[in-house]
């Protein structure tokens, strides 16, 4: 089994934090997003996972290392792709068109989920779903009652389905995958000046591929700030408790309301924390009252009163009591 994971895009929604940091390394309870989907994946599929490939843009080596050493961890080889361009998510995944045979999930780097399925590694494909109340902001899928897949609508304006594709696909062929992705830019057929993925899924499914669908329990996203901070506090939810405190982890004169993530070497003074707070490797946060926020590594936080907040990397935040989204290498006061 291999893991094709398209992660190039520039993340605007989410700055200042993909300023300095590619949005899918965004830590979240101490892990980056793109750590914990390879981990989930790897866990649904079951089998041996052989290869993650990454497709990125131009992040530089130190964040290549990173995602390999992601796939090492999880006993598979890593291979970096490049997209230059973003013409669309047909295009994307090509980009890693020599990783494309085989059994291979695609999964797009900007979702987390929960689920309790395990992958049918044996169907020609399968479309990972969620249920939305509104599904005209998302691409949604058809099926019979034996989940087989009938039709796939992007957007629609009336209802016809609120099954919404989650951005995670299986294909048990790789190969057909990768032939019908480059006959939709040979043949440049492209929707709103891109090449997109459903053109080549409905072009398989005529040709009979029979695609199923699994649905997820909980469909987390990571596109902004208020997302983020809601994703972190589900997953502090459901994380098992020894996973949470690091125990070089000091916490002085302090109350730590669970669940919350304190990372290495993170020092807590004089101070109130959680619900629902990450605070990564080095940060020291005194005399403060935190909750529902994340606090990345190497942070300086004192006196101030946080909700709802991000802040990052080699961050000196003080005197302040504020709702706030702060990049790396900031200093306020």
């Amino acid at each position: 089994m291999k893991i094709i994971i398209p992660m190039a895009g520039m993340g605007k929604r989410m700055r200042p934090h993909t300023l300095t940091t590619p949005k899918p390394l965004i830590r979240i309870a101490g892990k980056p997003i793109v750590q914990r989907l390879a981990e989930e994946i790897s866990k649904i599929a079951g089998g041996t996972l052989e290869e993650i490939a990454f497709i990125v843009g131009d992040f530089g080596k130190e964040v290549e290392n990173s995602l390999l050493k992601i796939a090492s961890d999880l006993g598979a080889t890593g291979k970096i792709y490049y997209q230059h361009e973003a013409l669309g998510t047909a295009h994307a995944i090509l980009c890693a068109e020599q990783s494309l045979d085989g059994k291979v999930v695609v999964a797009f780097a900007d979702t987390l989920f929960r689920a309790d399925f395990k992958l049918d590694e044996s169907k020609d494909g399968v479309i990972w779903v969620h249920k939305v109340e509104d599904p005209r902001s998302f691409g949604v899928i058809k099926a019979d009652a034996q989940k087989k897949i009938t039709a796939f609508i992007e957007k629609p304006e009336q209802f016809v389905s609120d099954l919404a594709i989650i951005g995670i696909y299986y294909f048990r062929d790789g190969a057909y995958l990768k032939k019908e992705l480059q006959k939709l830019i040979t043949e440049n057929i492209v929707k709103k000046g891109e090449y997109q993925l459903t053109d080549a899924l409905e072009n398989m499914m005529k040709d009979g591929t029979s695609f199923s669908y699994d649905e997820v329990e909980e469909w987390l996203d990571c596109g902004n700030k208020n997302a983020t901070v809601f994703t972190n506090q589900r997953i502090l939810e459901f994380a098992p408790e020894e996973e949470l405190i690091h125990p070089t982890a000091i916490v002085k004169n302090s109350i730590i309301n669970r669940p919350c993530y304190l990372g290495k070497n993170v020092l807590i003074e004089n101070s109130i924390i959680g619900p629902y707070v990450s605070i990564g490797e080095n940060s020291c946060v005194e005399s403060s009252v935190i909750k529902n926020s994340i606090i990345q590594t190497n942070s300086q936080i004192i006196n101030v009163n946080l909700d709802n907040s991000m802040i990052g990397n080699y961050v000196e935040y003080k005197g302040r009591h504020n709702e706030d989204s702060i990049g790396d290498y900031t200093s306020l006061s």
